[in-house]
């Protein structure tokens, strides 16, 4: 699982018939001190995430099983809403 932060929504007028139903946000990856890395993409959401939440992701063929009993067409899925964040500083 991977950090990211939920930046938008999208809207689609067509799209794969497993995508019924599902949201589809811009996923912003974020490094454990919650700074950005690397380019958006775009998730569906398996939990009820909304704007601004910090969130876990998987991608790849962990995407595609988010949803019980359903296989989506997806290669970055939303999994959970992180509560809060706590790191240790680096020690040298």
């Amino acid at each position: 699982m991977r950090l990211g932060i939920v930046t938008g929504k999208i809207w689609a007028t067509r799209k794969d018939a497993s995508l019924d139903g599902i949201k589809l946000y811009v996923l912003q990856p974020l490094d454990y001190l919650l700074a950005p890395q690397g380019s958006s993409l775009i998730a569906i959401d398996a939990i009820g995430a909304g704007e601004g939440d910090t969130v876990f992701w998987v991608g790849g063929g962990d995407a595609t099983l988010a949803f019980d009993g359903r296989t989506i067409a997806s290669d970055a899925s939303i999994v959970g809403i992180v509560d809060s964040v706590h790191t240790e500083p680096d020690v040298m």
